[in-house]
Parts: structure tokens; sequence; C-alpha cells
């Protein structure tokens, strides 16, 4: 048996497609439904176990291979991060590593490599995109060469209320959607995810699932719950702490500006935005505001 990885926890997403007993029959229909192809053999896909690069102590993404090609795909309830490309880059060149033998590295034929396709898949409450595109070179210092790397990873937005076509291909990933929006509907309520497993039971919505595993499903939702407040309490955080450090700036460059026209009345704004190190916009604002 496994050895069980206690460093993190793993999503209800990553369970039903990846853990569960039938997480190769599940994934499998998702794969025909992305790539409208019919594979019957849930042996046909291989999965590739990473440590964990896009979630620190929370497992949402899973990798897998099939047909020539590894696939990485990731759960996000947050708001979507634009710095998805750059994890799935680090996270591909370790399943990479794990596909193919060392000793091919240094071969002077050519080494065939699986094709890799990056899915995300949105699942929070707010408002996004049926579809968009994340590409690595949006983060790139300087602009994109010839030479440049690509990678795109494809944003899917999964929430029943949009409708995506995919949902309507895949079976699993549907009643999926259905049943976080069941939890959600009950949220506020007391025992709110035991009254959402109970309806959908009995509504036929992931209902062998959640009968075989209730109180798993449980626990793991209250701690992707909690891991998604953790996350969003820190943003808030970091976004105070932001507002607070350019308010403090603001300050300084406000007394700097006012020090300078003070010490020389005779300067123009434009000289003493060159002076101090600032826009004439910011010297016109400051002079408003003291009166000079």
């Amino acid at each position: 048996m496994e050895k069980e990885n206690r460093e993190h926890k793993d999503s209800l997403f990553v369970d039903l497609f990846y853990q569960d007993e039938t997480a190769k029959k599940n994934l499998l229909s998702l794969y025909n439904a992305l790539h409208d192809t019919e594979y019957q053999d849930e042996n046909v896909n291989r999965k590739v176990k990473i440590e964990d690069v896009l979630y620190k102590n929370f497992k949402n993404d899973i990798s897998f291979e099939v047909d020539g090609q590894v696939l990485v795909l990731g759960e996000h309830q947050s708001t979507v991060n634009p710095n998805i490309p750059f994890r799935c880059l680090l996270y591909v060149g370790r399943a990479y590593e794990q596909l193919i033998d060392k000793k091919a590295r240094y071969r002077t034929t050519l080494v065939r490599i699986p094709t890799p396709e990056f899915y995300t898949f949105y699942n929070g409450q707010k408002d996004q995109p049926l579809e968009q595109e994340l590409k690595l070179s949006d983060a790139f210092i300087n602009p994109v060469g010839n030479n440049s790397a690509e990678l795109k990873v494809k944003v899917i937005n999964i929430n029943s209320d949009k409708a995506h076509e995919l949902l309507k291909k895949c079976d699993i990933l549907r009643e999926y959607s259905q049943f976080i929006d069941t939890v959600r509907a009950h949220s506020g309520e007391e025992s709110a995810i035991k009254k959402a497993i109970r309806e959908c039971i009995d509504r036929g919505i992931l209902a062998d699932y959640l009968k075989r595993k209730g109180s798993e499903v449980e626990n793991m939702l209250i701690a992707e719950y909690s891991y998604e407040e953790d996350i969003q309490v820190k943003q808030q955080e970091a976004e105070q702490q932001g507002r607070t450090k350019g308010r403090q700036e603001g300050l300084i460059l406000s007394g700097r500006i006012f020090q300078t026209v003070k010490n020389n009345p005779d300067l123009t704004n434009k000289q003493i935005a060159a002076e101090v190190g600032c826009e004439p916009e910011e010297v016109e604002s400051t002079r408003k505001m003291f009166g000079i």
C-alpha cells in the first residue's frame, strides 16, 4: 500500500479524478470530453506523480499521460492566478524527468517526448469568462523573441450556471460542478456539507461516490474551504499592507515636494518634479493641497 503523503491534503477534485477507485474511469471520461475521443480502456492513461508545485500544502492538481500527450489539470476556486503558466512550466519539467529515461537525454538521436497540454478548471464564485487563455510570455520582462519559449493554459469555467460545453460531454465533471453548487446553496446553514451530500444522493448526483465516501468528502471540503479562506485572508492582508505602504510613500513624497517648493518658490512644477523625482502633476496636486 502506498504511503500517504502527510505534507499536503488532497482536494475533492484530486480525489475524484486521481485517487478514488473510480478515478481512472473519471479521468478517461474527462480526457475524451476534452479531445472528442472515445477511449474505453481505462489503462490507456498513466498517472504522473509530481511533488506539489502548483499549490503549496494543498494538492489541487493532477497530471497524467495518454496517447503521447501529458496533461496537467488543476482546479482553482480563488481568483484566477496569472502565474499559473509559470507554475505549469516547473510542473511539466518535473513530469518529463519521470517520463523520459535519464540516459535518453544524452543520445544523439532525437528523443520523442509527450506533447504537453495545460488546463485549469475554474470553480470559484467570482465572475470569470467561460474560457480564457493564460500565456507564459505575458510574464516575460522583454518582448517575445524568435527563440522564446511559450506555454499556454486554457482556463475553463466549470460553474453550472455557465453551462460550458465540456459539462455536457463529461457527466462526472458536470455532477461534480452540481455538487459544489449544492454545497454553496447550503452555506451558512448548520451541517451544510452533510445536507448537501444527502440532497445530492437523493438527486443522483455523484450518488455512488458520496454513499461510499460521505464522511471523507465532508473532511476534504472542510479542509479545502479552510485553505481557500486562508488564501483570501492573506491576499486581503497583502492588499491592505500595499495600500498602507502606498499612503505612507505618498505622504513622504508630498512632504518632500512641500519642502522643495518652500525652499525654491521660483521653480516651476516641472523643475520641482525633476528635483524631487516625481511627475509635474504630483507637484501641482501638492501645491493645491497645501495652498502654496
